[in-house]
């Protein structure tokens, strides 16, 4: 079954009013409350945006994070009572999108919801419908077949939305690959953080420091040492630059 948000809080009853405020407003949603239950819900069904509070009883949420990370690729926004800038920090940096605070207002997090799901859909068609047709027109010499050459080894399957390095497959998120499609199509040239928010996100109102933690997760994957990045490169206080990775 197809849902738009699962709500995953160890509160039964913050939980289900949540759920039942979202449903509502059309946004089909149900919750579970515990790890266990939030693994088998998301093996039977299709969901689009997880909202996912750290504490799950005697379990983590960042633990689930990192284990649904591993096998579907949907938002995920933290919500908690902890304030701490180190908690945030994880949650962003295992591959949380947003951090929300309790107490929430329920009309606002809808909002926010709603905002996201459109953003993520948007993409998503954007993403499927880039053709290599129109890459190699303006890079011919790096597209064949649908193949875009990153490096020496490495290279961007646009057929299947996944980045092909020593020969492994590797999965791309949607804004991930966006991103680096972005990047690619502007290689040598510095890419502003504004022109990420209105190209890639088509958000004006994205946080740079939301930009920072994908192009920090791109690295992790296209990089040999993502510490001291050779082909993704900071221009401090301006953007990214994609180098010609010529190895």
């Amino acid at each position: 079954m197809k849902y738009q948000c699962l709500m995953i809080d160890d509160d039964q009853t913050i939980a289900e009013n949540t759920a039942e405020y979202f449903n509502m407003f059309d946004v089909k949603t149900a919750f579970v409350t515990s790890y266990a239950d939030a693994v088998a819900f998301l093996e039977n069904n299709q969901v689009s945006l997880l909202l996912l509070d750290i504490n799950l009883g005697e379990q983590s949420g960042f633990a689930l994070c990192r284990q649904i990370r591993q096998q579907y690729d949907m938002p995920i926004l933290f919500i908690s009572a902890r304030t701490s800038e180190d908690d945030i920090l994880m949650a962003l940096h295992i591959g949380g999108d947003d951090y929300i605070t309790k107490p929430y207002t329920l009309s606002i997090l809808l909002a926010k919801v709603q905002a996201i799901l459109s953003r993520y859909e948007k993409a998503a068609e954007t993403a499927g419908a880039v053709s290599a047709g129109a890459f190699s027109e303006r890079s011919p010499a790096l597209v064949k077949g649908g193949v875009i050459r990153i490096s020496c080894g490495m290279e961007l399957d646009m057929n299947q939305r996944k980045l092909c390095k020593n020969g492994e497959l590797i999965p791309l998120k949607t804004m991930e690959y966006k991103t680096l499609l972005y990047l690619l199509e502007n290689r040598g040239r510095v890419v502003t953080k504004n022109a990420f928010m209105q190209n890639v996100w088509e958000d004006a109102y994205i946080g740079e420091g939301t930009i920072a933690v994908h192009i920090r997760h791109l690295r992790e994957k296209v990089e040999s040492d993502p510490n001291a990045p050779k082909l993704i490169r900071t221009v401090w206080g301006v953007g990214y630059i994609m180098e010609n990775g010529e190895d």
